[in-house]
């Protein structure tokens, strides 16, 4: 009797399934000088913010600090991250504004702070990284590069073509080995690469899909905005067991709405 045969991974970018529209290719660049690496197509930085951006981000972090956020790797990877790198040229002074930004779409950039929370939600009671995590909604590529840092692995899926393209380009040049791009109907979310140890969501429906809970690996957990039964739109954390999930119900908050179907 042959041994089963280890399971392939999708390689970056990941494919979806025979018959869901292809992302566009690729587009070459040439190659940038070193000091430029890491600087996105459509997103540069003007002159001081580059430069000072490693002690505005500190400021920031900061502020996410007294908000109560306190787990190392997510301040790490917070601190880590250029978010200015990953807005419109026009709006890199307010990068590091614990505000959210539009990014075209009618989709924005969530405030740092959100994302902090939620991923260090995920973190919570974690000292080892997270194993395999999902992503719904890539949005410009922000959070996808903050969760890389503190994930071995990373799928981050997205329905609007445009924002792809956009996240690819954005995080082309910091080369992330561990994070694979989708272009797809989040709402289904990637069988493929399930089980997951977390998944997170970037916008907000009714409810939770039932895929996205059944790729959900025992002892995982899923952080999504979804409307309660109070009619509001709150943070919702599902810990999935052996012996069932476990719901529950955070702070208020204001996602964009969660859409199936591709754009």
């Amino acid at each position: 009797m042959k041994p089963p045969q280890p399971r392939q991974r999708p390689g970056f970018p990941a494919r979806l399934p025979a018959g869901t529209p292809a992302p566009a290719p690729a587009r070459q660049h040439k190659a940038e000088p070193t000091a430029n690496r890491g600087a996105s197509r459509g997103a540069v930085a003007p002159s001081g913010v580059g430069m000072d951006s490693a002690a505005v981000r500190a400021a920031m972090v900061r502020k996410l600090q007294g908000q109560g956020i306190s787990h190392p790797a997510v301040v790490a990877a917070m601190l880590a991250v250029e978010r200015h790198r990953f807005v419109d040229s026009a709006l890199v002074n307010q990068a590091y504004e614990d505000t959210s930004l539009p990014i075209g779409q009618g989709q924005t950039i969530s405030k740092p702070g959100v994302v902090a929370r939620m991923v260090e939600l995920l973190c919570q009671a974690r000292v080892q990284p997270l194993g395999r995590v999902l992503e719904i909604g890539t949005g410009c590529g922000y959070q996808a590069a903050v969760l890389a840092r503190v994930a071995k692995e990373v799928y981050s899926i997205e329905r609007i073509r445009s924002l792809h393209e956009k996240a690819r380009d954005n995080l082309r040049a910091l080369r992330v080995p561990n994070l694979h791009l989708l272009f797809g109907d989040g709402m289904v979310g990637f069988p493929q690469g399930a089980p997951y140890s977390a998944i997170i969501a970037a916008a907000g429906g009714n409810d939770l899909p039932a895929a996205w809970i059944d790729q959900l690996a025992v002892g995982g957990r899923l952080v999504a905005p979804a409307v309660t039964a109070a009619g509001r739109q709150n943070l919702v954390v599902i810990d999935k067991t052996a012996n069932g999930v476990v719901r529950t119900e955070l702070e208020a908050v204001h996602f964009v709405p969660l859409k199936s179907g591709l754009a």
